[in-house]
């Protein structure tokens, strides 16, 4: 089998396999990322990876699963650390708005995310959707809300931190993760 040719350092049997592979991996890693060349970076670590491992191989029962598990966590990984580093998000965000002039659907989730996100900020309690308002679409300074309405600095800061996971946990719930996480820098 050509799993046990791989684990034992066999190169032209993972380039077959890489070959046979490839293609599917980089569509199903593609939905998730929605960035054609992360995408691809993400499907040639999966295969380093494999390689890396290559002696386990043979004990693998579901190559398919197996294969698959791995670059979904991969995937999941890279959004992860997307969602933390402002730079990769802001990157990862271009690359997919430049993609959106060959795919239209990108506009149409963009107001798909901005209608979600009218309707979480409708949803939050009055006091905290008008602190949240104020520090979002007005641009204002914690210290400023907390003058204009007559609260703690404090107050301010907790209704601005329980509105963001009011709404994070609400549109993880309604929209797709990879665009979720992209947006989630602009919430």
């Amino acid at each position: 089998m050509i799993l046990r040719k791989i684990a034992g350092g066999d190169e032209p049997a993972f380039r077959e396999l890489f070959d046979e592979y490839r293609g599917r991996l980089f569509a199903f890693v593609s939905k998730f990322i929605r960035s054609e060349q992360v995408a691809e970076e993400l499907v040639l670590d999966v295969f380093m990876k494999i390689w890396l491992g290559r002696e386990l191989l043979a004990q693998v029962r579901n190559f398919d699963a197996f294969l698959f598990r791995v670059a979904h966590n991969k995937s999941i990984d890279f959004l992860r650390a997307a969602a933390k580093d402002s730079a990769l998000r802001e990157l990862l965000w271009e690359d997919i708005q430049a993609a959106a002039g060959e795919r239209p659907d990108m506009q149409l989730q963009q107001r798909e995310f901005e209608g979600k996100l009218r309707r979480a900020v409708e949803l939050l309690p009055p006091q905290a959707r008008k602190v949240y308002q104020l520090s979002r679409e007005s641009d204002m300074s914690h210290d400023q809300i907390a003058t204009q309405l007559q609260i703690s600095r404090s107050t301010v800061n907790n209704h601005i931190v329980a509105a963001q996971r009011f709404i994070r946990s609400y549109l993880s719930r309604e929209m797709d993760l990879a665009l979720l996480i992209l947006f989630l820098g602009r919430v």
